[in-house]
C-alpha cells in the first residue's frame, strides 16, 4: 500500500497530550506491542511547558522563569520511549507548533499557541498526514472529556477523532478507536486498599463515584496484560523525572500491588467492533481482536471505521 513505511502486520498509533502521559496512561501496552514487533507510533500533541518540577535544581526551567522546560521534556520523552522500546515518535505539527495550555480555566489557556486554541482542522490535518504514512489499524487516545478534564486532553480527543473521520474519508482510516479507562471496580480497590495508608491518593474522596473518572466494567471493551513489561513502564515513568518525583503515590502502587499496578491497562471501544474476549464481561485481550491484517494490506473489513465514526461524533 503506498505511504505505508512500517511494515509490520499490526500497527498501533497513539495520540497523547503532553510527554508522561504516554509513560503513566499506556506505558504497558506500548511496551508490549513493541515488543512483539508491532508498529508502535506515539504522537505528542505539546512539550509540556507549564508541568511542574520536581527536580529543584531545575526549578528555573519553568514557565514563569525561563520558559524552556518544554525543550527539556524532549529528552525526557526520549528516554521514555526508549525505555518502552518505541522508536517512531513525533509531536504534532513538530516539536513546540502546540503549547501546553495548563489546568482548565487558567489564563494559559489563552496563549496563542495553546494546544485547546487550536484550529480543529488544521491539527486534524497534521495528524492525518502521520496516518496517510503509518496506516495505523489501531488509534488509541483519550475520552471525549480528555480521561479528567484537561483541556488539552479533551483537545486531543477532539483531534485524533477528527483526524480518523478525514483519514477514513480517503480510504485509510482506523479499523478501531480505544479510549484509556479505569475499570470502576480497580478504583472501588485501590480506594479500599488505600483507605488507611498515610500516602493515600484517594484522600479526601469517600467513594469511587466522586473521583472525576471510572468506567463502569460493563463498558469496558479490553484490558490489555502487560505485565512482562512493567519494569519498562516503570523505567519510562521514572525518565520523566522533571513531573513524577521519586517518591510519588505511584511508585507507592507499584510497590504494594507489583505488576499487576504497572502492566495492566484498560480501554472502551469507541470505533471499530470489538473481537473475541475473555472473563464475564468479554475484554478483549488483543487491541488487534477481530482483524484480518496483512503487512501494508487491508485494515480489516470495509466500511468498519467509517460507520462507527459517523456515530461516535468526531466533530
Amino acid at each position: 500500500m503506498t505511504g505505508v513505511t512500517n511494515p509490520a502486520a499490526r500497527r498501533l498509533l497513539l495520540v497523547h497530550a503532553h510527554p508522561d502521559d504516554e509513560a503513566i496512561g499506556t506505558g504497558a501496552t506500548m511496551a508490549r506491542y513493541a515488543a512483539a514487533g508491532a508498529g508502535v507510533t506515539l504522537v505528542t500533541c505539546t512539550l509540556g511547558e507549564e508541568g511542574e518540577i520536581h527536580v529543584p535544581a531545575l526549578a528555573g526551567l519553568a514557565a514563569d522563569a525561563a520558559d524552556q522546560l518544554g525543550g527539556y521534556r524532549i529528552a525526557e520523552l526520549d528516554a521514555a520511549c526508549a525505555a518502552l522500546g518505541v522508536t517512531d515518535h513525533r509531536f504534532l505539527g513538530g516539536a513546540g507548533r502546540y503549547r501546553d495550555s495548563g489546568m482548565m480555566g487558567l489564563s494559559t489557556n489563552n496563549h496563542p499557541r495553546a494546544f485547546w486554541q487550536a484550529d480543529l482542522d488544521e491539527a486534524a490535518g497534521h495528524l492525518v498526514e502521520i496516518m496517510r504514512e503509518v496506516r495505523p489499524q489501531v488509534v488509541i487516545t483519550y475520552d471525549a472529556n480528555g480521561f479528567y478534564g484537561h483541556p488539552d486532553h479533551i483537545q486531543a480527543h477532539r483531534v485524533a477523532m477528527r483526524a480518523a473521520e478525514l483519514a477514513t474519508e480517503e480510504g485509510f482510516g482506523p479499523s478501531k478507536i480505544y479510549w484509556t479507562a479505569m475499570p470502576k471496580s480497580v478504583l472501588e480497590a485501590g480506594m479500599a486498599a488505600f483507605g488507611e495508608s498515610s500516602d493515600n491518593p484517594f484522600a479526601g474522596i469517600d467513594q469511587f463515584e466522586d473521583l472525576p473518572f471510572g468506567t463502569p466494567d460493563d463498558e469496558v471493551a479490553a484490558r490489555i496484560d502487560g505485565t512482562d513489561a512493567h519494569a519498562a513502564k516503570e523505567a519510562a515513568m521514572r525518565a520523566h523525572a522533571t513531573q513524577i518525583p521519586d517518591n510519588s503515590w505511584l511508585y507507592t502502587i507499584a510497590g504494594n500491588f507489583g505488576s499487576e499496578f504497572m502492566g495492566v491497562e484498560y480501554y472502551t471501544l469507541a470505533v471499530g467492533e470489538r473481537g473475541p474476549g475473555n472473563g464475564p464481561f468479554g475484554w478483549e485481550d488483543d487491541l488487534f481482536a477481530g482483524l484480518a491484517l496483512e503487512p501494508g494490506g487491508p485494515t480489516g473489513p470495509a466500511g468498519t471505521g467509517a460507520d462507527r465514526l459517523a456515530e461516535s461524533g468526531a466533530r
